[in-house]
C-alpha cells in the first residue's frame, strides 16, 4: 500500500455524538492522524448510546465502533488550566480542529476560532452547530432528529400521507450526511490553504444540511410553487412511481419514469394489453387514471413473492428498489462486492465504509475505535511532554486513561 493520502495530516476531534466526529472519521479513513478528545468521566456521551433504554442488549458498542474508528483516544479536562494548556499545544501542532461544542461553551472554554487564529494561522477550524452561527438560535442545542429532520421539514414531508403522524428518524440518520458536508468544507479549506498558505474557519449546521436535503420542496416554496399535501399511496397521481406489496408481505419501490419502461413493465407483469388500454396509453392518461392503475398493480404484485418479482423486473429492465432491512443490508452481496462494507480490524466483523472512494488513493485498514483515554499518554508523548510531566497531568486529573 502506498502512503495514505492524508498521511501527516493532524486532526483534533474535540466534538461529541456523531456529525462532527464522523467528519474526522472520513479524514482518518484516508490516513489522517485523528486525536479524539473526550471529557473526564464517561467521555463522549455517544459511548453510552448502545446502553440506553430501548436499545438491544449487545456486547459490541456498535455506534462507537462506527463513528470513531482509526482514532487515538485522549481523555482531557478542558475546564482545568493544565488541560487547556495541553489542548493549546496540540492545536498548535495540528492542521484541523473540529468541534461541535455549543457556542457559549466554546467561549467559556476558550476554544473559539478567535482563540486560535492568531497563534495558529494555518489551522483549519471546523465548526458544527445545530442552527448556525448567528441569530437568536445560534447557541441553541440540537440533534439531527430535531434540527436536521424536524426543523428542516423533512420529518413532515416523508410521512406516508398528510393524515399520518410525522415520521421518526433513526439515530444519526441526518448526522452522517451533515458529516460529509463538514468533511467537504474541511478539504476545500485545505485546498485553499495550499493556494494561500493560510487556514481559516469552515462552518456547517444540522439545520442547513437538512434544508439542503429538503431543497426540492423548499425551493418550490421559494418560487411560489407550493406542493399539495401528500395523498395516501392508493391515491397517488402516478402509479409507476409508487410502493407495492408482494405476496410475502415485502415492499418495493417502483420507479418506471422512463416512457419506454411502461411496455416492459406491462410485459413483465403478464398484462401486455395494458399498453393498448386507452386509460393507460400515455403519461397523461395514466395520470388521470392513476388510482385505477394502482389498484391493478396492487392486485398483480400481491400474487408473487418478492424474489420472483426481482427476477422478472430485473430481466425486463424496469427500475425498482427493494425496501430493504438493516438485517439484509448487513449481508448484502452487492454491498460486499462494491466495498460498501469493510472488515473491522481483526474482529471478524464488518463496518460501513465512508461513502466515496478515490481511484488512486486507498483507504487505510480499519482499526477499532479507542477505549476511553486509551492513548492519552502516547498522544502527550507525541506532543513533546516528558513522562514526568504526563504523570503530573494524570495526578492532577487533567488527563485520564491508560
Amino acid at each position: 500500500m502506498t502512503e495514505p493520502l492524508f498521511a501527516g495530516l493532524k486532526v483534533i476531534d474535540c466534538a461529541s455524538y456523531v456529525a462532527a466526529p464522523a467528519a474526522a472519521t472520513v479524514l482518518a479513513d484516508f490516513g489522517a492522524e485523528v486525536i479524539k478528545i473526550e471529557p473526564p468521566g464517561e467521555g463522549d456521551a455517544w459511548r453510552t448510546q448502545y446502553k440506553r433504554p430501548g436499545m438491544p442488549r449487545s456486547e459490541h458498542n456498535h455506534p462507537w465502533l462506527m463513528d470513531n474508528r482509526n482514532k487515538k483516544g485522549l481523555a482531557l479536562d478542558l475546564k482545568s488550566n493544565s488541560g487547556k494548556a495541553v489542548l493549546d499545544r496540540l492545536v498548535s501542532q495540528a492542521d484541523v480542529f473540529i468541534t461541535n461544542v455549543p457556542l457559549p461553551g466554546r467561549e467559556r472554554l476558550g476554544i473559539r476560532y478567535a482563540d486560535f487564529a492568531e497563534t495558529c494561522p494555518r489551522l483549519i477550524y471546523a465548526s458544527l452547530t445545530a442552527y448556525g452561527e448567528v441569530g437568536e438560535e445560534a447557541g441553541k442545542t440540537g440533534f439531527d432528529a430535531t434540527a436536521y429532520w424536524a426543523r428542516s421539514g423533512l420529518m413532515d414531508e416523508v410521512r406516508p400521507d398528510h393524515r399520518a403522524i410525522p415520521a421518526r428518524s433513526v439515530p444519526a440518520m441526518g448526522d452522517r450526511p451533515t458529516a460529509m458536508a463538514l468533511y467537504g468544507a474541511i478539504v476545500t479549506a485545505l485546498y485553499q490553504r495550499e493556494k494561500t498558505g493560510r487556514g481559516g474557519e469552515v462552518r456547517a449546521s444540522l439545520m442547513g444540511n437538512g434544508m439542503w436535503a429538503n431543497a426540492y420542496l423548499i425551493q418550490a416554496e421559494l418560487c411560489g410553487v407550493p406542493f399539495p399535501p401528500r395523498p395516501p399511496r392508493e391515491e397517488s397521481i402516478t402509479a409507476l412511481t409508487n410502493i407495492y406489496r408482494t405476496l410475502d408481505d415485502r415492499w418495493f419501490m417502483l420507479a418506471a419514469i422512463n416512457e419506454r419502461q411502461w411496455p416492459a413493465l406491462a410485459n413483465a407483469i403478464g398484462i401486455p394489453s395494458l399498453t393498448t388500454d386507452p386509460r393507460f396509453m400515455d403519461v397523461g392518461a395514466r395520470r388521470v387514471h392513476a388510482v385505477v392503475l394502482t389498484q391493478i398493480l396492487d392486485a398483480v404484485f400481491a400474487r408473487k413473492m418478492l424474489a420472483d418479482w426481482r427476477v422478472l423486473l430485473d430481466e425486463a429492465g424496469v427500475t425498482f428498489g427493494v425496501v430493504g432491512t438493516a438485517a439484509e443490508i448487513a449481508t448484502d452481496a452487492q454491498a460486499l462486492v462494491a466495498g460498501f462494507l469493510r472488515p473491522l480490524a481483526d474482529t471478524g466483523m464488518m463496518t460501513v465504509d465512508s461513502p466515496f472512494t478515490l481511484g488512486n488513493a486507498d483507504k487505510v485498514p480499519v482499526e477499532v475505535a479507542p477505549r476511553y483515554g486509551e492513548h492519552s499518554r502516547a498522544v502527550l508523548r507525541g506532543a513533546g511532554y516528558t513522562d514526568s510531566e504526563i504523570a503530573d497531568l494524570q495526578a492532577s486529573g487533567a488527563i485520564a486513561g491508560a
